[in-house]
């Protein structure tokens, strides 16, 4: 079985949690972004095969497909390899753009995580974050 868990693309500094769509095409923020310089390294969450590297709307755009069904996406990046590529938890697909960022001014990672057409919390996937599960109390 692949790996249900993924790690963060980048040093974990949160600038903007997800906010999931109360519809399909409503308001929300279908990711979480998160601080990092322009230039600077971006990792792959996972194994994986990049299926998608280009410009989407203006702004470079990575895609990694997981053997765990996940789609991490990646923006606004520019892609150091190109689709087809094998890719391992760690490895680096791309630097970050100013252009296009999240957090206007400042250069941020969008890092969206998708199973099929269902967008997902990043966090919930993130290795040693995961969901929260409430535990009956025990006396």
């Amino acid at each position: 079985m692949a790996d249900p868990w993924l790690a963060s693309p980048a040093p974990l500094q949160v600038a903007a949690a997800f906010d999931r769509p109360a519809s399909d095409w409503g308001p929300g923020h279908r990711g979480v972004d998160i601080w990092l310089g322009e230039g600077d390294a971006v990792l792959s969450p996972g194994a994986g095969v990049v299926t998608f590297a280009g410009r989407v709307a203006g702004r470079g755009v990575v895609v990694v497909t997981h053997p765990n069904g996940l789609r991490s996406t990646l923006e606004p990046v520019t892609a150091s390899g190109r689709v087809g590529d094998h890719v391992r938890q760690g490895d680096t697909v791309g630097t970050l753009e100013l252009a296009g960022s999240h957090c206007a001014s400042h250069a941020c990672l969008h890092w969206g995580v998708r199973r099929g057409e269902e967008y997902l919390d990043p966090l919930d996937v993130l290795r040693g974050y995961g969901p929260i599960r409430l535990l009956p109390l025990r006396e």
